[in-house]
């Protein structure tokens, strides 16, 4: 290629990325998105690209989820995954939830020891650690692992887990991509969490116990397909290791969440982890709002770019009625969503002073497909729970 056309091709490309810029008021609206709305009335924000491109907000006599009937196979979903109660081997004996070419979920399990080592060669794993603890071995060392942990697991890192108590994992696996922290921009790197906080495994008596020549198998998962190496040793040997690239710990108690007494702040201040094609965010106890105009529950959007995921941890979910710890919520792309009716009746008056709420959200950019699950995992109701009290039941086709 010219060296003249090569060099402008970025700036053609960067031009191509501009959005149609046109703010605009027409009729009653509020001056301050999810603050100060028009007496009577209800928030709906339509945006792109999640909440980061061009967003109008508009205002309504009834709330946007007010509906009586739904057919159809698109439809909010939820499933209690506590529900799946058998231990599992392996992690890839774990029940995928939702899946795409970028992102595989799966609810795992675990067993009270693993007799055997995994590697997954299709991408970062990363474990959220909904209940019990234990020990995680792997290439670079020992980690103690705990209710609330996140641990990332760069692609091909070997390891197993041995449990002190009963353990429960949510596994999100990015598919031929990598964890990455999130750009903090103003409010620095240091914001929400420390990056020294994170921790990494170290190579200390426990994991120099289990090394020893005992015949070990190493699972390897590679497009979706196992694979079986098997050792006369243990080859979680390592004696050492510097460099910028290990696993890491963050436990949920360590986010400080960012802040505004006068304004809701959108999902996207809550990001935690970042990956090629979806977005992690963690909702953790936080202070209400206290501006008398501001909003104080999750405002009405519509999914119009990302599919939406909820894992709900523990505590109190504000913003959803029914719903347990260990459940996980399914709001695909193509409707508005927002708090159940319950909830909005605390839009600007909350009964508490704070929120109790543990949960992991995530963002896909790309539609997410259901995996096969067990009978009675989904609650087919769900597409139900926002009819204001007293409606006429639907109908579920």
């Amino acid at each position: 290629m010219p060296r003249a056309r090569r060099d402008r091709l970025p700036i053609r490309e960067e031009a191509m990325r501009q959005w149609i810029n046109l703010p605009r008021i027409e009729g009653q609206a509020s001056r301050q998105a999810h603050a100060d709305l028009p007496d009577g009335t209800f928030e709906r924000e339509l945006g792109k690209e999640g909440f980061f491109g061009p967003a109008t907000h508009m205002y309504h006599r009834h709330p946007p989820t007010a509906w009586i009937d739904w057919d159809g196979p698109l439809r909010p979903r939820a499933f209690d995954l506590t529900r799946i109660d058998a231990p599992q081997p392996s992690p890839w004996d774990a029940l995928t939830v939702l899946c795409n070419a970028g992102i595989r979920i799966r609810f795992w399990r675990a067993p009270a020891a693993m007799d055997h080592l995994v590697r997954n060669a299709d991408g970062d794993e990363l474990l959220f650690v909904h209940e019990g603890a234990g020990h995680l071995f792997c290439d670079y060392g020992h980690l103690a692992i705990a209710k609330g942990d996140y641990v990332v697991l760069p692609r091909s890192t070997m390891w197993r887990i041995e449990c002190s108590e009963p353990v429960t994992v949510l596994l999100v696996e990015a598919t031929n991509g990598s964890y990455r922290l999130p750009d903090r921009g103003l409010v620095g790197k240091h914001a929400i969490f420390d990056p020294a906080i994170l921790d990494v495994p170290a190579i200390d008596d426990d994991f120099r116990r289990q090394q020893g020549e005992t015949e070990t198998r190493v699972r390897i998962k590679r497009r979706g397909e196992i694979s079986t190496v098997t050792y006369p040793f243990n080859p979680l040997d390592a004696v050492g290791w510097q460099g910028d690239l290990a696993p890491l710990r963050l436990n949920v108690r360590d986010i400080r969440p960012l802040m505004s007494h006068r304004y809701h702040l959108p999902p996207s201040a809550h990001t935690t982890f970042v990956a090629g094609r979806f977005v992690v965010c963690t909702f953790v106890p936080r202070p209400f709002e206290t501006d008398p105009g501001a909003i104080k529950v999750p405002f009405f959007h519509n999914n119009d770019d990302y599919d939406e995921v909820i894992f709900y941890h523990a505590g109190n979910f504000f913003s959803r009625d029914n719903i347990g710890a260990g459940s996980l919520t399914f709001h695909p792309c193509g409707f508005t969503h927002g708090p159940h009716p319950k909830a909005l009746a605390g839009m600007l008056k909350p009964k508490k002073e704070a929120t109790d709420e543990y949960a992991v959200m995530i963002d896909s950019r790309d539609a997410l497909d259901l995996g096969d699950l067990p009978e009675g995992v989904e609650n087919r109701d769900y597409v139900h729970s926002w009819r204001a009290p007293g409606s006429d039941a639907g109908t579920d086709r």
